[in-house]
């Protein structure tokens, strides 16, 4: 590409651009990938709202990229507290 930035046009529809609420995720990965449960959480029951699926590789760029980004956030806005976890059991962000 000798240097140069190629420009691509990205296609959304309107569901997509208007994004997703949620308050939890689940993560999992096998060798080959990285799965993101995004969900949203109202007790007694939870919807899952997005599933991201990416390669190892790529997941790394993606930590990269929000670490940047809340330390820009933090930089502008001033530091972020972390949440406490959530008292009831099920509710909030979590690895399995």
């Amino acid at each position: 590409m000798n240097g140069q930035q190629q420009q691509v046009n990205i296609k959304a529809s309107d569901e997509v651009i208007k994004g997703v609420y949620a308050n939890n995720m689940m993560v999992a990965h096998s060798k080959e990938e990285f799965v993101m449960d995004f969900i949203h959480l109202f007790p007694p029951q939870g919807l899952l709202v997005s599933r991201v699926i990416t390669s190892p590789g790529h997941m790394k760029r993606i930590l990269a990229a929000l670490a940047d980004n809340l330390k820009k956030y933090e930089e502008k806005f001033g530091k972020i507290e972390t949440a406490e976890a959530p008292k009831q059991e099920g509710i909030g962000f979590a690895t399995k």
